[in-house]
């Protein structure tokens, strides 16, 4: 077949047919019929993130490569963010914005054991493990309804002289209230870490001008997972305008070693065989020493192939999203919903890139009951995560021992989302057929039901 071909010729006939292949098999999407299933989130891709993939496989290069150095240069530029280090999920992306704060490298400013990291419990788990492994102390703070993130308004009863940062994320989209958070940290000289996993493409207006979330705090995180914004099937990120909160994040995700050569690459500083670092003996190999306890957390070029190609279409799946939320929105108030369920909505100063759309359950409603009656219809529901994290196995210890972790006043709202919060999808795969067909089934499971 490809006798008469040179490498690159054969190259492009492979990457045509793979297109090609995509087109066909790949891009025959039916029109929405009653009782097809709707699930709350679904890849939205066509044959560039396919014959990208294809392409990066050919080149078997395998970890990561050219297509991760294109990815994390074009994600800064997306988010303006001067740092971005690319890492194999959204859960090491929070695991390694963390325990940067850790490093000695920060002084007096690093987490210590015993230290304080003021969160939420309303949340994914993965925004307060990090913390818990480490041996930190989680302080968990209440949020607010229909907002569903974090009650400001506890942030001063929160804080102690252990207190060294906030790590919260923006609830399904919805941006927290950056403004008084950042000011509070500010004032404290605390750490920001934006969680924002969920909420890629959400801005937020502080001081007459828009901003990315995830670009307001020290450190910011994304997740790749399929559900989310964008995907590259696994994978996340994490970015900072900080040179040496960006110097640990890459140590720390590159098995923890004191150079920076890129993989491939030996001697970029020109000092690997000329300096002498801790108690090793003058010119050992500098890509073998090590400043901290690090990991390896890298991605696939595979994978980051298919994240440039996700990264075009971002801003078309965050307007869509924008979309079929307030079409949704509009839609359930006009069914009369508001009478059964907290509708959500967007914290001030805030446009969000929704992720779901989250409802709570007035009084005499039964959330059980309601996720039953939908899923029974092919719409698939979520709960807000954990809903009340410190509830869970894994704090059974913990909370047996009452250690650990801090809870500031009581977590009245949390433990009503842990009982009657569920939230559907708004993916840029829906169209309004699916919208209207998940808002009418709504309505009837309030009516069979009630």
């Amino acid at each position: 077949m490809f006798e008469n071909l040179s490498e690159e010729q054969a190259r492009r006939q492979i990457l045509s047919m793979v297109a090609d292949y995509c087109k066909k098999y790949h891009e025959q999407k039916k029109d929405f019929r009653e009782g097809d299933r709707i699930p709350y989130a679904a890849r939205v891709y066509d044959e560039k993130e396919m014959v990208n993939l294809v392409d990066s496989s050919l080149e078997f290069w395998l970890t990561s490569g050219r297509y991760t150095n294109e990815f994390e240069k074009k994600f800064s530029e997306y988010l303006g963010v001067k740092f971005c280090s690319v890492v194999n999920s959204g859960s090491s992306a929070n695991l390694l914005a963390f325990m940067a704060l850790t490093s000695p490298l920060l002084g007096e400013r690093a987490i210590d054991r015993g230290d304080e990291v003021i969160t939420v419990a309303a949340g994914f788990p993965t925004t307060v493990a990090p913390m818990i492994q480490f041996g930190a102390v989680p302080v968990f703070v209440d949020v607010s309804i229909p907002q569903y993130n974090i009650n400001v308004n506890k942030l001063e009863e929160a804080i102690s002289e252990k207190t060294k940062a906030v790590m919260i994320a923006h609830t399904l989209g919805n941006p927290f209230d950056l403004g008084n958070v950042k000011a509070f940290c500010d004032k404290h000289n605390l750490w920001l870490i934006e969680d924002n996993c969920d909420a890629l493409g959400s801005k937020y207006i502080m001081d007459g001008k828009e901003y990315l979330t995830g670009t307001i705090g020290d450190i910011g995180t994304s997740s790749f997972y399929p559900p989310h914004h964008m995907t590259m099937g696994e994978g996340g990120a994490v970015y900072t305008n900080n040179s040496l909160l960006h110097k640990i994040i890459r140590s720390f995700r590159d098995w923890g070693r004191d150079c920076s050569c890129q993989s491939g690459c030996d001697n970029m500083c020109g000092h690997r065989f000329d300096r002498q670092y801790g108690e090793l003996p003058l010119g050992y190999d500098h890509k073998y020493v090590y400043s901290h306890f690090g990991y390896n957390l890298k991605i696939s070029d595979m994978q980051a192939a298919i994240g440039c190609a996700q990264l075009e279409k971002l801003p078309m799946f965050c307007e869509a999203r924008r979309k079929n939320f307030e079409y949704m929105r509009q839609e359930l108030v006009s069914l009369g919903a508001d009478k059964y369920f907290i509708l959500p909505e967007a914290c001030e100063n805030a446009i969000p890139s929704w992720f779901g759309f989250l409802l709570t359950c007035r009084e005499k409603v039964n959330r059980n009951e309601i996720v039953q009656f939908l899923e029974d219809k092919h719409i698939q529901t979520r709960m807000l995560f954990a809903g009340n994290l410190i509830k869970h196995p894994c704090f059974d210890v913990m909370r047996s021992n009452n250690e650990g972790f801090r809870v500031v006043g009581d977590l009245v709202n949390t433990d009503r989302i842990m009982n009657t919060s569920f939230w559907m999808g708004v993916y840029p795969g829906m169209d309004r057929k699916m919208i209207d067909y998940i808002c009418k089934s709504l309505m009837e499971a309030v009516k069979v039901l009630d």
